[in-house]
């Protein structure tokens, strides 16, 4: 799974984008400032980092450096900083895009697929028994196939995926949902949306074996 670096000391911009991001199958780490990013690159990987220019401590340019340095992760710049020195002194220190806050989730999601095509820097295709998920390419197959899932039933899978070996009660899958489809989502819908989701990953419908359900709190899929 694509690993994602996020830098801002917004507290909000943080929680919102690691809500979006996960949700598109990223798995997301932050940090509220240089020092912790710093601490954070010294034992950690990632696929790619999305930093904010102005950080309370510091700022995004020492950060893109010390990323440079010691890898060639793939850098977002993520800012309310628009100006052309800010710009051209971030593609100077090696960041892959710059993009201007506020900004459109969608298109974000975009360009941060479009930076890993470009430098090679794929995500991991995780595996569901005999379902295999690429969540950068944004597919979902069993046995070779495609299974043509929904864009809910794509993202209701991937919010599995990101929480493996967690029980999801039903009001965090349909909150999920709902922010993701930008309308009510009823809990008639959720039950629906599972029930098709099961009939394409599982071999038995009737006796899931992936998304288990755990009686009178909600759904899991275990670890590997």
């Amino acid at each position: 799974m694509t690993r994602i670096l996020i830098v801002d000391d917004d507290k909000s911009i943080v929680k919102n984008l690691t809500e979006f991001l996960s949700a598109e199958g990223f798995s997301i780490i932050s940090a509220d400032g240089q020092a912790n990013a710093l601490k954070l690159i010294e034992t950690e990987r990632f696929d790619l980092a999305l930093l904010d220019v102005s950080l309370t401590d510091g700022n995004g340019f020492a950060v893109c450096s010390a990323i440079k340095k010691r890898f060639n992760t793939p850098v977002i710049f993520l800012t309310a900083s628009g100006d052309e020195y800010s710009t051209v002194t971030g593609f100077e220190l090696g960041a892959n895009d710059y993009i201007a806050k506020p900004f459109r989730p969608r298109e974000l999601v975009l360009r941060i697929k479009n930076v890993l095509r470009l430098t090679g820097s794929v995500g991991t295709v995780v595996k569901l028994e005999d379902v295999s998920v690429d969540t950068v390419k944004g597919t979902a197959t069993k046995n070779g196939r495609d299974l043509y899932l929904s864009a809910l039933e794509y993202r209701l899978l991937l919010m599995f995926i990101n929480n493996r070996g967690a029980v999801l009660t039903r009001n965090q899958l349909l909150e999920s949902l709902w922010d993701i489809a930008g309308d009510f989502v009823n809990d008639n819908t959720l039950t629906v949306y599972i029930k098709r989701l099961r009939e394409k990953i599982e071999n038995d419908p009737q006796n899931p074996t992936i998304i288990k359900t755990i009686r009178g709190i909600g759904y899991k899929v275990d670890n590997e």
